[in-house]
C-alpha cells in the first residue's frame, strides 16, 4: 500500500504534526510491519493520541464492514473501523442502543475500546470496555488474537483503555442494551451553585438512567458551579402521547457546517458570559419532563459540521480529569475557582458522576466526578513551540489540583500532560507495562502522546 506524509492533528486542531499515513481498504491489509506505527480511526481524540510525528498512522476508516447482528440476542460484531454512527442506523431500528455512548457517534468502534469511553451512564452502567464480549488484536508480530475477558483476559483488560499501544484492533463483538423507542424522556433540574447541583447529582429521586451536568464556567462567587443537571432514560411506549409515530427509526437531523475558522473574538468571556446566561435561563426554565430525539440528547455537537472551528484556526486543548468521590467537591470547586480566576472562559463545561473504577489497567473512569473544559488557544507562541500564552500554565495548576485530590486526567484528551503527572495518575501502568512489553518488545505501537508521556518500551 502507498504511504503519503500529510499534516495531522486531532480534533483540537492542536498540535497539528506531520504523519506518514496508510489507509488499508479491507480487513487482509491491516498490518503492524512499520518500526512505529499507530492505528486512528476517526481522529476523534483531541490531542496527540492519534498522531505518530514522521512516524507511520494507519488510517481505519475504511475497514469498517458490519459482520454480524444478532437481533435476538443484541449482539454486534464489526470491523473496528466502523462508527458509532454506521452501527446505530443497523441497531435502532430493530429495538437496541448502545451500552455506552460518549458525546459523538462520530468515532470508531476500534477508539471506542483504546479509549475506553465512557457516558453518562457510567454511574450504572460502567465503560464501554465493560460491555466488550471480545476483540481481535493483531500484535507486533503480525499475529492475530481473539481477547476477551474469558480468553486473553490479561491483554484484553490491557487493550481497553490501552490508547491503541498493544496491537491494532481488528473486529470488536459488542452486547447491546434494548429500547421501545428513539425517544429519551428528560427533565432538567436548575442548579443556582455547584453545592446545590451535587446535591442535585446525588439525589437518588433525581437520578435517572443516564445524568450529566452543564456547568457555567463563567460564574463566580456565590454563583460558582451553577448550572442545569440534565437527567433521562429511553422512552418506554406508555410515556409516548397519544398519536405518536412509535417507529424506531429515527428520523435524520439537518446538519450545519461550520464554513471558516472563527475569530478569536467569537469565543471571549464577553460572548460567553452572555451565552452562559443566557443558557442557564433557558435549560433552567424546562422544569417538566420532555421527549427529545437520541441525537441531540447524546450528540448535541454532531448537528454542526467542523464545529471545531468555532475555536479558530490555532485550536483548542480539551482538559477532563476526574476526583474521587470522597474529595471531589472539593476538588471541582478548586478547578472552577483557577479557571473563573483566569478569566479563561470554556465555551463547554460538562459534570458527571462516574462509578467503580473499571478493569482497563489504563483506564480513565474512578468513582467520583468528572469534569470536561474546552479552553481555546489564544497566541500563535504556543503553535511555533515557544513557552505559550499562559494556557498551558493554568493547565498545570489544574494538574495540580487534580493530583492533590487523587485525580487524574483523560489520555484521549490530553495534549501537554508530563510524563511525571501520568504516572501519579495511572498507579496501574506498571501492570500495563509488563503486558506490553510481552506482547511488543520492540514498542513498535507507539504514539505522540505516548512517547511525550514516556509510555512503553522498558521504562517503568
Amino acid at each position: 500500500m502507498a504511504t503519503l506524509v500529510i499534516p495531522l492533528s486531532g480534533w483540537g486542531r492542536y498540535p497539528v504534526q506531520s504523519c506518514e499515513v496508510e489507509r488499508p481498504e479491507r480487513y487482509a491489509d491491516l498490518h503492524s510491519e512499520a518500526a512505529s506505527v499507530i492505528a486512528r480511526g476517526q481522529g476523534r481524540s483531541y490531542g496527540d493520541a492519534a498522531l505518530n510525528e514522521n512516524r507511520r498512522v494507519l488510517l481505519t476508516g475504511r475497514v469498517n464492514r458490519l459482520l454480524e447482528f444478532d437481533v435476538e440476542k443484541g449482539v454486534v460484531r464489526a470491523e473496528a473501523g466502523a462508527t458509532l454512527a454506521e452501527i446505530l442506523e443497523v441497531i435502532v431500528p430493530k429495538g437496541w442502543f448502545l451500552p455506552v455512548t460518549p458525546g459523538t457517534k462520530f468515532v470508531s468502534l476500534g477508539g471506542c475500546v483504546a479509549a475506553d469511553v465512557h457516558g453518562k451512564n457510567h454511574h450504572h452502567d460502567g465503560s464501554f470496555g465493560d460491555h466488550v464480549l471480545g476483540i481481535d488484536l493483531i500484535l507486533a508480530d503480525g499475529s492475530r488474537v481473539t481477547c476477551s475477558p474469558a480468553e486473553n483476559a490479561e491483554l484484553f483488560w490491557a487493550t481497553v483503555g490501552g490508547m491503541g499501544l498493544t496491537g491494532i484492533i481488528g473486529e470488536v463483538a459488542l452486547k447491546l442494551i434494548p429500547i421501545q423507542s428513539p425517544r429519551m424522556m428528560v427533565q432538567h433540574h436548575a442548579a443556582a451553585n455547584l453545592e446545590q447541583l451535587f446535591q442535585h447529582l446525588q439525589n437518588p429521586a433525581l437520578d435517572d438512567s443516564y445524568t450529566v451536568a452543564w456547568i457555567d464556567s463563567l460564574a463566580s462567587g456565590l454563583q460558582l458551579g451553577r448550572g442545569i443537571a440534565m437527567c433521562g432514560h429511553h422512552a418506554a411506549v406508555q410515556e409516548l402521547p397519544a398519536g405518536f409515530d412509535h417507529a424506531l427509526a429515527a428520523k435524520p437531523g439537518r446538519s450545519r457546517q461550520v464554513p471558516f475558522d472563527f475569530p478569536a473574538w467569537v469565543l471571549s468571556p464577553l460572548s460567553i458570559g452572555a451565552f452562559n446566561a443566557l443558557y442557564y435561563r433557558r435549560e433552567g426554565k424546562k422544569q417538566q419532563p420532555f421527549l427529545a430525539g437520541y441525537d441531540p440528547y447524546f450528540y448535541p455537537l454532531d448537528a454542526i459540521g467542523q464545529w471545531n472551528r468555532l475555536y479558530g484556526k490555532r485550536g483548542f486543548v480539551q482538559y477532563q480529569c476526574v476526583i474521587p468521590d470522597n474529595f471531589a467537591f472539593d476538588g471541582i470547586r478548586a478547578l472552577l475557582q483557577e479557571l473563573s480566576g483566569s478569566r479563561r472562559p470554556s465555551f463547554l463545561a460538562v459534570l458527571k458522576r462516574f462509578g467503580a473504577q473499571g478493569r482497563g489497567l489504563l483506564s480513565f473512569p474512578m468513582a467520583g466526578y468528572t469534569l470536561a473544559l474546552d479552553l481555546p488557544i489564544r497566541s500563535e507562541k504556543l503553535l511555533a513551540g515557544h513557552p505559550d500564552d499562559g494556557l498551558f500554565a493554568l493547565l498545570d495548576k489544574l494538574d495540580e489540583i487534580v493530583l492533590r485530590h487523587g485525580g487524574r486526567v483523560y489520555l484521549a484528551k490530553d495534549a501537554r500532560l508530563s510524563a511525571e503527572s501520568f504516572r501519579a495518575m495511572y498507579p496501574r501502568y506498571s501492570e500495563w507495562l509488563k503486558i506490553k512489553n510481552a506482547v511488543d518488545p520492540q514498542n513498535r505501537f507507539s504514539s505522540s502522546l505516548a512517547r511525550r508521556l514516556e509510555i512503553g518500551g522498558n521504562t517503568i
